[in-house]
């Protein structure tokens, strides 16, 4: 081997080394911008949290000294009365997470005065917020949040002379918002080629050029109307709810049952998650705020799907509605579980036509809760998507995610814990809030 032949392996094996080390360099930076990305969100949501509880105390607070001013048009007792059923209500629904919920409202109540425990029982049903209050609310408290989604997008995009560094970090941002792979990287390309983005400098285009983009990413043209909202919906309207254990499926439930009274509904449910500690309680007690009759079983452990049929033969015979059907929380990998919530499926309709099916889904679980839809899709077909948990939008990108890989929309979204923080999806309201 002579000399120029050892230079040249010398050579190629430094360029090698060398390329080895500019990678692993740059995988290293990649991450640490990711890192940095992500403790600024986790840095701004618990400013926004702090900020939250401090405006809801100051409310607390505003509204008390007004009750206090408005006290002469009652009597003491009758507002201490008033304080504790609202303190009650919200134990209530905090009890509703939780697998004790039953013991632990119990245990709420044996505490309270004997008056006080009367004057809950003999308390008018609640009256639910309107869809288009709940809207209207909803969209304020995604343009106050502290999501790093939207507002992080417009303030790289801003820049002058993007380089190729900032557009990393626009991809690095839409894929830590659960946008997606194949999301990420189309609506970055079409970010690029936008000339109002790459040949201006005016803030008010790129907001405007970034605005149009997520909005035909999420979808403006989609009908996401609840089936028993439409014309041709059959009565009684069954719906149908499934999801895993976790998120939030009985509540959205209940929350929903709300919605369709504060429309003037009839509804029933139908409480077909039999496995799962004091599911059918939880239920009962959102059924009871607004006065929805629940069918249940008398046992734990019962059949669900004849629970299923008891429920929408009572919905038959009263014509109501809307029948909701809530489903135990099943383990995608369970197959003999999925089967059975396609025997609930067939069993309702032999009384009534299933009109609908949604899957409840954890906007927090992100990517991993993909997976889980795909399943359910399979087992028993859905016609829509609820998002629940998606407070701020740090992972608002799930929206879009979801719907490119189930093909349904999504219908509901739930933004708070409280009983009318479930309202439909707005795709205009959802985009204009995320970059307030």
């Amino acid at each position: 081997m002579d000399t120029q032949q050892i230079i040249a392996i010398v050579v190629v094996a430094v360029i090698a080394i060398a390329l080895i080390i500019a990678g692993v360099l740059a995988d290293r930076s990649r991450k640490k911008r990711i890192d940095a990305a992500e403790q600024v969100r986790e840095d701004r949501e618990a400013a926004a949290k702090a900020a939250a509880d401090k405006a809801i105390a100051a409310k607390q607070a505003a509204g008390s000294e007004a009750g206090s001013a408005a006290g002469t048009a009652s009597t003491p007792s009758d507002q201490k009365s008033g304080a504790e059923s609202a303190e009650s209500t919200k134990q209530a629904e905090s009890a509703q997470s939780a697998a004790s919920s039953t013991e632990s409202a119990g245990s709420a109540q044996s505490a309270q005065p004997e008056s006080q425990t009367s004057q809950t029982a003999e308390s008018q049903p609640q009256t639910p917020e309107s869809a288009i209050s709940r809207m209207t609310r909803l969209k304020a408290r995604l343009a106050n949040s502290a999501n790093p989604f939207g507002k992080a997008l417009f303030n790289i995009l801003a820049k002058d002379h993007l380089s190729e560094a900032d557009w990393e970090d626009v991809e690095d941002t839409l894929l830590m918002a659960d946008v997606g792979a194949d999301a990420s990287e189309q609506l970055v390309d079409e970010l690029r080629n936008d000339a109002r983005i790459t040949g201006t400098h005016d803030p008010a285009q790129v907001r405007e050029a970034l605005r149009s983009k997520l909005l035909a990413m999420v979808g403006t043209d989609t009908d996401r109307r609840l089936n028993a909202d439409k014309p041709e919906a059959h009565k009684p309207s069954v719906i149908i709810m499934v999801g895993v254990n976790g998120t939030g499926k009985t509540t959205t439930a209940g929350k929903l049952a709300r919605l369709f009274v504060a429309d003037g509904k009839s509804v029933i449910l139908g409480a077909a998650d039999t496995f799962r500690a004091a599911a059918a309680d939880q239920l009962e007690t959102w059924g009871a705020k607004v006065n929805v009759p629940v069918v249940r079983s008398d046992k734990d452990g019962a059949d669900p799907a004849s629970v299923a049929f008891e429920a929408s033969q009572r919905a038959k015979n009263e014509n109501a509605d809307v029948l909701i059907i809530d489903t135990a929380g099943r383990l995608q990998n369970k197959a003999n579980l999925m089967d059975e919530l396609g025997k609930i499926r067939r069993v309702t309709e032999k009384n009534l036509p299933v009109d609908e099916v949604l899957l409840v889904l954890d906007a927090t679980t992100g990517q991993n809760g993909m997976e889980q839809a795909k399943v359910f899709a399979q087992a028993i077909g859905i016609t829509g998507v609820v998002l629940s948990k998606l407070d701020g939008s740090a992972k608002g990108g799930i929206v879009i995610s979801v719907q490119k890989e189930l093909g349904v929309p999504v219908k509901l979204v739930g933004l708070g814990e409280g009983p009318d923080d479930l309202a439909p999806f707005n795709p205009e309201d959802f985009v204009d809030g995320i970059l307030a």
